[in-house]
């Protein structure tokens, strides 16, 4: 009787987040600096191309080349995120364990910071600009570029540790450092850059959803759901883990290529999301915790798609956040986050029921 009780409430938990995010998602596309009925959004999501006034014209427009792509990529951004938090503090059993923790959006950073102040915003190879070089990548592009590229980068350096160091602490400790070598790069490129140059570096430093188009949205979103399948497939290799590498081993489960394979995993995610939508803050760290709290249990038979849905509700109510309705204003996104996963944090730590779960 327990188990069908539990069973009935954990079905229950997922049909109300799953109403949540599609009601969040709704709202995202009816509310900004111009409020469009929701009956109309559904209408122009269903028959965009109607002929009907050019008040109509233009609200579709707003939804369909803007507002949509926009609310597509919070909602992938922050299944991502929380994803990969839920990962690494399984992984190390630490409840402060973050997608930033290992330096990979650091290394992002760098790979934007190096083209945004030190190459004037473009790739270009063979050491030719314009139709001097084999290959020219300029503007958003090269930015997306840069991070991944980056990110990446850092992540085939963790990789590499992981086999060398057995112990994930010490790992951990080198993913710090790292990190603290890709911030003093880019504290020395911002020294020596122009004024213009470090502002727009500081303004994609602060995140947003709104830089994806429905062009590019295809991109983001193959990187994301095959990261995010890749977490679904490591469900229960990561409750072996819960009870201990000893316990996991003993198992059956390969402990080496298991890390590699949630390091792997959680570098596609955090890259991904870094190099689209700049260093979203909080949602991967707090997120889970959150997950924890409403079901409260580690089983990641249920944390996982519960942290999915969770992530997505949080980004989708983050980007509504950054927007006052009728003000041509928007907040920084990473203005919004700390005022919802800050206090989560605090809680965490002052709480030792929460942080049991990794004891």
């Amino acid at each position: 009787m327990r188990e069908v009780g539990s069973s009935n409430k954990y079905i229950v938990t997922y049909i109300v987040l799953g109403i949540s995010v599609v009601l969040l998602f709704i709202a995202n596309l009816a509310y900004g600096a111009v409020s469009i009925p929701m009956g109309k959004v559904v209408e122009i999501l269903f028959s965009p191309q109607s002929p009907y006034s050019s008040q109509y014209l233009a609200w579709s427009r707003i939804i369909m080349d803007f507002r949509l792509p926009q609310a597509v990529t919070a909602l992938l951004c922050g299944a991502s995120l929380a994803s990969s938090g839920l990962l690494l503090q399984t992984l190390f059993r630490n409840p402060l364990a973050g997608p930033s923790i290992l330096g990979i959006s650091d290394g992002a950073n760098l790979g934007v910071a190096i083209v945004m102040l030190y190459l004037g915003g473009s790739i270009s190879l063979n050491g030719g600009t314009g139709s001097d070089s084999i290959l020219s990548i300029t503007g958003y592009a090269a930015v997306v570029f840069a991070a991944l590229v980056g990110a990446l980068s850092i992540l085939g350096i963790i990789i590499y540790m992981s086999g060398r160091i057995r112990n994930n602490v010490m790992l951990l400790i080198v993913g710090i450092m790292i990190g603290y070598l890709a911030s003093s790069v880019i504290s020395m490129l911002n020294f020596y850059a122009s004024a213009d140059k470090v502002h727009s570096f500081v303004m994609w430093g602060m995140g947003n959803f709104s830089g994806v188009s429905m062009q590019k949205l295809p991109y983001f979103a193959i990187f994301s759901i095959v990261g995010l399948v890749g977490v679904v497939l490591l469900i229960k290799p990561l409750n072996a883990l819960l009870l201990g590498e000893n316990y996991a081993a003993n198992l059956g489960v390969r402990i080496k290529p298991m890390r590699i394979a949630i390091l792997l995993i959680t570098g596609i995610l955090t890259a991904s999301a870094t190099a689209f939508c700049g260093p979203v803050s909080f949602i991967g760290l707090a997120v889970p915790h959150i997950a924890r709290f409403i079901l409260g249990t580690s089983n990641h038979r249920q944390l996982v798609p519960v942290t999915i849905l969770s992530g997505s509700a949080v980004a989708l109510l983050c980007n509504m956040l950054t927007v006052f309705p009728g003000n041509s204003y928007v907040l920084p996104l990473n203005a919004v986050t700390p005022f919802i996963g800050a206090p989560v944090i605090i809680y965490v730590i002052l709480s030792k029921k929460n942080v049991q779960y990794f004891n």
